[in-house]
């Protein structure tokens, strides 16, 4: 059942170096439960790891490393003009997104091409171009670290926030997430009030676009902009974009007119990219980590990089962006 000194290279995007003490992949809840009583499991730090997408290893991990590989999408409940869709945690993320595309059911279309797993996705509420999980979210079932208990959670329970969630924050490595649920709708609801997409529409000429032509929209702007995992090791968006008071945000206007922002209720939220492209990093090295060429809110390794690489990389940057602007830029990715 468990794999000793395991290598992690290959289980993070980040493709560092790393190894685990102990490794086990489990393919259903009854192994995952079992597993959980193990005086392996009940006696060492665990780390549950889906896709890799989101984390940088600092180093070795001196505990036991879980891999959901739950498979299966179902349908449980449908209307004329909805559905709900139970998805396991080891579904690939974009697998499920253009899946559901095919049968008609849409909300997930702008979330296309974002890499990870099922099971990830609610960790940080997901999102991208105006669409996060909680928008289509229905609930989720989970199972206890300790005790091997199972949990059903609501939207509320789940208390997203902007790239946050409640098994961040108070219920942080208590549980592990085995199915997530989705009430996706029959009906076409195009969400284009992120410029990119709109644009790149008009480049393809056109003019009523489909949730598919949206989809296909969004995988042709993440593929030009953000570099491929397999050719490149990377994390996505290595920062959340930070969100500042009106008063702050009209300081920061006059002084750079061109500073790219999303307005909020009562805040505005600034675009990472475009600090830490102010502060001159875009296309940088440091030691082996990186910059990317052509989206500076991707830190990549440029082969051979190790945690501490990348993030020295990333405390520097956040140094001279909270030089520059007074703004204080927040990791995205776990630390492990």
């Amino acid at each position: 059942m468990f794999i000793e000194n395991a290598p992690l290279q290959a289980r993070n995007t980040f493709a560092i170096t790393a190894n685990s003490r102990f490794l086990a992949e489990v393919t259903t809840e009854a192994e995952l439960v079992s597993l959980l009583q193990t005086v392996t499991a009940k006696n060492l730090p665990l780390l549950v790891l889906g896709g890799g997408s989101n984390i940088v290893l600092s180093q070795d991990y001196e505990g036991l490393v879980i891999c959901p590989k739950f498979k299966g999408i179902r349908c449980l409940h449908e209307s004329n003009d909805s559905v709900v869709i139970e998805a396991a945690a080891g579904e690939n993320w974009h697998d499920f997104v253009q899946y559901c595309l095919a049968n008609g059911w849409y909300g997930l279309e702008n979330l296309s091409l974002i890499p990870g797993t099922v099971g990830a996705a609610p960790m940080q509420n997901i999102g991208a171009y105006g669409v996060e999980i909680k928008d289509c979210f229905h609930g989720l079932r989970a199972i206890v670290r300790q005790t091997g208990a199972i949990r059903e959670f609501s939207l509320a329970d789940c208390q997203f926030g902007y790239r946050d969630s409640v098994f961040k924050q108070a219920l942080k490595d208590q549980y592990i997430i085995s199915y997530v649920r989705f009430q996706l709708s029959k009906i076409p609801t195009i969400k284009l009030q992120y410029g990119d997409i709109a644009a790149e529409l008009t480049q393809q000429q056109i003019v009523s676009p489909t949730p598919i032509d949206v989809a296909r929209a969004v995988i042709t702007i993440r593929q030009r902009k953000l570099p491929d995992p397999a050719k490149i090791g990377n994390a996505g968006s290595f920062f959340k974009n930070p969100v500042i008071p009106q008063a702050q945000f009209v300081a920061l206007k006059t002084a750079y007119p061109h500073m790219v922002a999303y307005p909020q209720a009562d805040n505005v939220k600034l675009a990472a990219g475009w600090l830490i492209e102010q502060t001159g990093w875009k296309g940088q090295t440091l030691g082996h980590a990186g910059v990317y060429e052509k989206q500076a809110l991707v830190l990549v390794n440029r082969g051979g990089a190790k945690g501490h690489d990348i993030l020295h990389l990333a405390h520097t940057i956040q140094r001279d962006v909270l030089a520059k602007f007074g703004v204080a830029l927040e990791i995205e990715a776990n630390i492990i």
